[in-house]
Parts: C-alpha cells; sequence; structure tokens
C-alpha cells in the first residue's frame, strides 16, 4: 500500500511536469502565467533529484558513507577541515551561485523566455547537475585534488597538462568577470557597497564564535549571523540616506576593483574557517531569503510574462549581443544549467571540507538544482517586464542612439512599445536619473525584481527594494569571487608542485602568499580592462566568459569520462559522455563565429580591425579615441585566448578517447589516483546531526 501511494505520488508529480513543460512550451500569441514555471521547474527537479541523483549515486559512483575524506585524514585547521554538512551546503552553494544564473537568463530573455527556459531545466539535470556531483566525488577520493591535478593523474603528462594550463587560465577570465559585474552593481551604490562591506567582520566573528567560542553550535551561530546580517541591510539603508557617511562607500568602479582585489587576497590565504566558510554560509541565507521572497511574490501574485515565446532575435539580429539562437543561448546561461566554475568549486574548497561521502548527492546534484532555481527566477523577473522597458534598459547607446527619443524610436520599430516618459517614469520611481542603456543584465533584473516585490509588498517602496536588489546581487557575486580566488590559488600550487613539491603544500605560507598574489594579479588585469572599457567591459568579457566556462565543463566531463571507463565503467560513461559530447559542439561552434566571424558584434578580430580603421580615420569622439587602443588590445588578446582554449579543449577531448581506447584494448594506462579506503571516525560525531 505504502509502495502504490509512493508511485501514485511521483506519477502525479511527472504529469504535472508535463502538463507544465508543454504549456510553456506551446504557448503563442498570449501571456503565459509565471506559475508554469515554478510547476515545471520544481517537479523536473524533485524527479530528478529523487531517480536521476539518486541512481548515480548509488550505481554509478558508489558512494560509502563509511569511507574517511580528505577533510578527516588530512585536517590541518586551515584548508582541510570537517565541516558540518549544512555549513558546507551553504558555502558550495554561495561559492558556485555567481553571476551566471541571475546575468545570464536576463540577457538570453532577447530571444523571448523558451529557449532559454527549457536549456536552463534539462541542462541542469542531464549536465550541470552530474558534472556538480561526480566532479566532487572524483575529487573527494583523490585526496580533494583540483580538477587540473586529476586530469594529469588520470589521463597523463599531454592532457593533463594541456588540462592543468587550461583551466588556470579559464579561471583567471571567469573570476574577473565575477569581480567586474560586482563593481558594476556597487558602483556609486553606497548602500550596495556598505552591506557588502559588512558582511566581512559579520562573517570573522561567526566564524571565531563557532571555531572557538560555541564549537559545533551552528544554529546559535546561523542566529547572530543572520541578525547582524539582517542589521547591516538595514545599516546599509541608513548609511544611504546619511548625507556625509553616504560619502565613505560611494567610489568609482576603479577604486571599487581595488577593494575587490584586496578582498580576493584576503580570502585566498586566511584560514578557511574564518572568513571563506561561514561568509559564505550566511550569504547563503541572503540568497535563499530574497529568491524564496521573489517565489512566495510570484505565486501571490501570478504575474503573467509578456515577452514573447520567441522574438524575432533569434536569427542574431539581437541588440543585446549579436549571434544566432544556436548557439548562443547555450554559452551566455551558463551557470543555471552547466558551469565549468562549479567544478572548480566542486574540486577545489568543498570537497576540503565535506566530513562524509553520504552528503555529495545533496550538496553536488542539490546545490545545482538550487541554482537552476534561481535561473528560472531571473527569466522570469525579466520577462514580467514589458518587453519594450526591458530592451531600453539593456540596449547599449550604440545600437539604439544615445538620445532617449532616438532609443524608442529604435525600440518601438522593432515591436515594442515604449516611451520617454515611461521609462522616465519608471526611472524615478526606482530612485535613479536614467535606465536607459544600463547594460549587464543586473540592473534590468533589479528592475525586475523590485516591480515584483513591489507590487506584493508595496509600491511605495519601489527604490527601496530595487536598491535592495543591487545589493543582493552583489553579494550573489562577490561569494563566488572568493572562493574562486582560493580555488586558483590551489591550482595554481598544485601546478608549481610538479615542479617544486614545497610549493603543493596548502599550508606553507611562502606559496599560499605568492600563489594568492600571482592569482590575484591575473584576474585583476582582466578586471582593470573591463572597469576602464566605456562600453562597459561586459560586452567584451561575457562572451569569453561564457565560452570559457563551458569549455572548463567540457574538461571536466572530459576527466569524469575517461575515470570511469578506467574504472571498468563503461556503460555508465554515457552519464557524463552524452553531455560532454553536446558541450564540445556548441563550444566549438561559438569559438568559430568568435574567431572568424565579419560581423563586427560578433568577431573578436573583425571587431578589432574595425575599431582599428575608425581609429585611423579620426572618425572615434576623443573619449573613445583615447582608450581605443586598449579596447583593439583586449579584442585581439579575446580572439586569442577563444583560439587557445578551443586548441586546449580538443586536445584534451583526443587525449582521454586515447586513455579510453587504450584501456579498452587492453593496453597499459596510468593506474587509478584514488585513495586508499580508510574507516571514518567522525559517523557518529557532531557533523553527523
Amino acid at each position: 500500500m505504502n509502495n502504490l501511494l509512493k508511485n501514485s505520488i511521483w506519477i502525479l508529480i511527472a504529469a504535472f511536469g508535463a502538463a507544465a513543460v508543454g504549456g510553456i512550451a506551446l504557448t503563442r500569441g498570449e501571456h503565459i502565467n509565471t506559475l508554469w514555471f515554478i510547476t515545471a521547474a520544481l517537479c523536473i527537479y524533485a524527479i530528478a533529484y529523487r531517480f536521476y541523483a539518486a541512481w548515480i549515486a548509488a550505481t554509478v559512483l558508489a558512494i560509502d558513507p563509511t569511507r574517511a575524506t580528505p577533510a578527516e585524514r588530512l585536517d590541518n585547521g586551515r584548508d582541510f577541515v570537517p565541516t558540518n554538512k549544512w555549513i558546507v551546503f551553504g558555502h558550495h552553494f554561495a561559492a558556485i551561485a555567481g553571476p551566471g544564473p541571475l546575468v545570464g537568463p536576463t540577457l538570453a530573455a532577447q530571444f523571448g523566455y523558451l529557449p532559454g527556459t527549457l536549456w536552463i531545466l534539462f541542462g541542469a539535470v542531464l549536465g550541470g547537475c552530474v558534472q556538480d556531483m561526480v566532479t566532487l566525488f572524483l575529487s573527494t577520493r583523490r585526496d580533494a585534488k583540483s580538477l587540473g591535478q586529476m586530469a594529469r593523474d588520470e589521463l597523463g603528462a599531454l592532457g593533463g597538462t594541456a588540462a592543468l594550463i587550461g583551466t588556470f587560465a579559464i579561471m583567471i577570465i571567469l573570476i574577473a568577470v565575477l569581480g567586474l559585474i560586482v563593481v558594476n552593481a556597487m558602483k556609486h551604490s553606497p548602500w550596495a557597497t556598505a552591506t557588502v562591506s559588512a558582511t566581512i567582520p559579520i562573517a570573522m566573528i561567526v566564524g571565531l564564535y563557532m571555531r572557538s567560542f560555541r564549537p559545533g553550535q551552528v544554529l546559535e551561530a546561523s542566529a547572530l549571523g543572520v541578525t547582524l546580517l539582517l542589521l547591516a541591510v538595514m545599516g546599509g539603508g541608513w548609511i544611504d540616506h546619511h548625507p556625509t557617511l553616504r560619502l565613505w562607500f560611494d567610489h568609482e568602479g576603479l577604486m571599487l576593483a581595488w577593494c575587490v582585489m584586496a578582498y580576493g587576497f584576503a580570502a585566498a590565504i586566511l584560514p578557511v574557517w574564518l572568513l571563506l566558510a561561514p561568509r559564505d554560509y550566511l550569504s547563503t541565507y541572503v540568497k535563499l531569503g530574497t529568491i524564496t521572497l521573489l517565489a512566495v511574490a510570484i505565486i501571490m501574485l501570478q504575474p503573467t510574462v509578456k515577452m514573447p515565446a520567441l522574438t524575432q532575435f533569434i536569427d542574431g539580429t539581437g541588440p543585446i549581443f549579436g549571434g544566432k539562437l544556436f548557439p548562443f543561448v547555450f554559452i551566455t546561461i551558463a551557470c543555471g544549467a552547466i558551469s565549468g566554475f562549479h567544478s572548480l568549486i566542486a574540486s577545489g574548497t568543498t570537497p576540503k571540507l565535506l566530513s562524509n561521502e553520504r552528503d555529495i548527492r545533496m550538496i553536488g546534484y542539490g546545490g545545482m538544482l538550487l541554482e537552476s532555481f534561481v535561473a528560472i527566477m531571473a527569466m522570469m523577473a525579466a520577462t514580467v517586464l514589458e518587453p519594450g522597458v526591458f530592451f531600453a534598459i539593456n540596449s547599449p547607446a550604440g545600437v539604439v542612439g544615445k538620445e532617449a527619443v532616438d532609443a524608442v524610436a529604435k525600440i518601438s520599430s522593432w515591436g515594442f512599445p515604449v516611451t520617454v516618459d515611461q521609462m522616465q517614469l519608471l526611472a524615478s520611481q526606482m530612485g535613479e536619473a536614467t535606465l536607459f542603456a544600463r547594460t549587464g543584465g543586473a540592473p534590468s533584473l533589479a528592475v525586475g525584481m523590485a516591480s515584483i516585490f513591489g507590487s506584493a509588498f508595496g509600491e511605495s517602496m519601489l527604490a527601496l527594494w530595487y536598491h535592495f536588489a543591487i545589493m543582493f546581487e552583489a553579494i550573489f557575486i562577490l561569494t563566488t569571487l572568493d572562493a574562486g580566488t582560493r580555488v586558483g590559488r590551489f591550482m595554481l600550487q598544485d601546478m608549481l608542485g610538479n615542479i617544486w613539491p614545497k610549493m603543493a603544500e596548502t599550508s606553507w605560507m611562502p606559496s599560499v602568499v605568492l600563489t594568492s598574489g600571482l592569482v590575484v594579479a591575473g584576474w585583476g588585469y582582466f578586471l582593470y580592462i573591463g572597469v576602464i572599457d566605456p562600453n562597459g567591459g561586459v560586452n567584451i568579457l561575457w562572451p569569453l566568459f561564457g565560452i570559457a566556462n563551458q569549455m572548463l565543463a567540457a574538461i571536466a566531463l572530459c576527466v569524469a569520462t575517461g575515470i570511469l571507463v578506467k574504472s571498468g565503467k563503461l556503460k555508465y560513461a554515457w552519464v557524463t559522455g552524452l553531455p560532454l559530447t553536446w558541450l564540445v559542439i556548441i563550444t566549438s561552434s561559438a569559438a568559430w563565429e568568435k574567431i572568424t566571424s565579419d560581423n563586427i558584434r560578433i568577431g573578436f578580430f573583425s571587431a578589432a580591425n574595425d575599431l582599428a580603421d575608425k581609429l585611423a580615420a579620426g572618425a572615434l569622439p576623443s573619449d573613445k579615441a583615447a582608450v581605443a587602443p586598449q579596447l583593439i588590445f583586449n579584442l585581439h588578446l579575446d580572439g586569442w585566448v577563444t583560439l587557445f582554449f578551443v586548441t586546449l579543449l580538443w586536445l584534451i577531448v583526443f587525449d582521454m578517447l586515447r586513455v579510453c581506447s587504450r584501456y579498452l584494448s587492453g593496453k597499459s594506462v596510468l593506474p587509478l589516483a584514488e585513495s586508499p579506503h580508510l574507516p571514518s571516525r567522525l559517523v557518529e560525531e557532531w557533523v553527523r546531526d
């Protein structure tokens, strides 16, 4: 009877999910209720976690809850620290949930709501969640080694070295974009800057509380931290309205960039229990609280999605970014569907904190499902706006015109009517001077969230909700930057350790300081050039971010597929092999277009040549002419970096296929680098509570 009831419930969930997906996919010519999106997402996630993730964990990976993890065996009080599973989940989610699930769906909405929504739902359960969980498992079984080091140990010197170099170089690009978006979110926003700054000492207080004052008392520390966070949010609003104090937190982008670099360096060298883990854990409360509040507001209001399912811009003529639906929707939405950055966290900080393998499914697969839901929320927040308003905010002045009258005329000619008065009223309600050409995705997402919150909880506070959303986005992103910098330090230490073993010791302070400084200097350069770019930097760096991110995911799935085959699990290799094949296709296609396209809105080299010709002809305004040489250099650099990345990817793919072929034909390959089994002494300890 119990089995019959359980089966009936799951059949009902499957039916609801199928009906919701069908409604989203087939509706044309009329507005669709946002409840369809929430229903589809929750049903698909529930089925995927209960059945697909459980099968992978039990059958494909054979997770062993009695086995000691690296956090237990290598505990050094700095990087390897056995940690409560909820703290680890909070850290992991905070670290992986950066700008991608917020900005990517917002930008991709120029194609309509349908392509991005389907990619978020099915890309996550079949690709992103699988990558995260499998990578976390493999790293946990290999002393928490980084992705690049696992590739070197399992594939050999050629593919492994390519993976080491590729993952580290890609990591630098990813962190730079994270930094650029957080700087843009905090620029001239004293409330966001003050609140984000306050999270640093609050995290250190919580870390000391759990480490020294009340060890293991997670609920007490959480209550303390959340209370202080709420006070920080309210205090940020008070500072924003104080005529003197607000000047202390009102800064240009370049000043904020230097502050972000200093924070990244500190987060990389301080003990993980003091700053990184508690800050990410507490930030998770802000993230989940805001997303939950947004979901409640959507359920209360049941707003309709006003963006059409498909727009005319699927042909590649979109104003926000150039490129056709295929392959650019798949690289614009990385985080939220599948993100290679997650594999660096899953083989970086998280396995060094994990106390029991039993939690890998919840943290790896479940954490990514939660991020995918965030992406669905972002898609809804962007598409409930009037399409004309959406394009007015996100379209650069170079496409629609600098003057408001020209912009509304251009956008209205596309079939998305908007007026100057409408935009002026909206800007006034949000407490902004103007909302035209606020590119990058973050401002339009904040407007969408504020509109929903205002309708549900008080339209008189629209400006408050808008600035709260900006602050929320900044906190969301910064937690990924700090964890990414620390992971980059681990990766560089692994690489240098192949030359001088002493450098691989994560507790040796000279190595820690040197490698942290080099990592920050690397991504700091790209952050700097993004900040000084008069076009906002995102237009140059985001396509490279998307391509690099998905290539990194392909590298992670390459390593996973190779290890599954070497482990005698060829019949299960499709679990990672299918998403790998798809990622290789879309990243190679996107890279080819970015390198060879004659369209200056798509091709890096064609854009550089066009800018150089205009500079030589004296056709650029003085402000743009001053930075044109730097922009030309950056575009050429982006093009060559893209070519370098795609070459490394194919090298790793072929090397993985070579290793698999040798193993299946009975020839010698490198042995599995899995650490020996040791029984855990923590199974019944406090970490299991």
